[in-house]
């Protein structure tokens, strides 16, 4: 297991994801607007998710290959047509290599019994046309970040213990799906944002809960899911 004291001092893969739309948005705004002409800048805007997909492979220790590794595909082929280094035809002529890619997440995913387990104080997980499991053992837990893109990620928290009331969950959900798995008695608040999505906690009421909050789920869910369960 790991035990990564402070797995935070790089920026995550959702920090990353996140202040990339922040710069396409301000790309295109700038244009919308009159105010200076970014097409030359627009076309290189798919080498921004290589990079992520490279930093998504990075983050996971080449764990969890399949969704970066498609992402790093897809874009690069994007990138390549916007270049004119090739055609959207021939490009397409290779789209059953995403049927082999999947193909490839479920072998693996019917080979892993269980959830990689993890002690890290914080966890940072990030899937992309794929799925991505973690256990989370840690005595000392302050919080995570989930962003699935057509993909799915789940935080399983039953056997962590918190550092300090309450804990913090940002996710991340487009077109995909969030899943965190906390202990019966955890009293948890959604300040999920649902857009065209839905956010819920599905655990059944219980008497039982602690009356402090012990964790905060937050973040957006756009044609996709956020959910707590037990």
């Amino acid at each position: 297991m790991s035990t990564t004291t402070s797995p935070r001092r790089f920026p995550s893969v959702q920090v990353l994801f996140g202040a990339i739309v922040v710069l396409l948005g301000v790309l295109l705004l700038l244009d919308t607007t009159g105010v200076f002409r970014v097409d030359d800048y627009l076309v290189y805007v798919p080498s921004l998710f290589v990079l992520l997909g490279v930093w998504a492979l990075v983050r996971a220790g080449l764990r969890g290959f399949v969704g970066p590794t498609v992402l790093i595909v897809v874009a690069g082929a994007w990138q390549a047509v916007a270049l004119g280094y090739t055609t959207v035809g021939a490009v397409v002529a290779f789209w059953p290599v995403l049927i082999i890619a999947f193909g490839l997440s479920v072998v693996l995913g019917t080979y892993r019994s269980k959830a990689r387990a993890t002690d890290d104080s914080y966890n940072s997980l990030f899937a992309a046309f794929g799925g991505v499991e973690r256990r989370n053992t840690s005595k000392a837990f302050t919080g995570a970040d989930l962003t699935a893109v057509f993909g799915g990620a789940e935080l399983d928290l039953r056997e962590a213990e918190l550092a300090s009331r309450p804990a913090t969950v940002n996710t991340v959900a487009l077109f995909g799906g969030a899943e965190v798995i906390v202990p019966r008695e955890w009293n948890v608040r959604m300040e999920v944002i649902p857009i065209l999505g839905g956010a819920s906690d599905e655990r059944p009421r219980r008497e039982n809960t602690n009356e402090a909050v012990d964790l905060i789920v937050t973040g957006f869910a756009a044609f996709g899911g956020v959910s707590v369960s037990d």
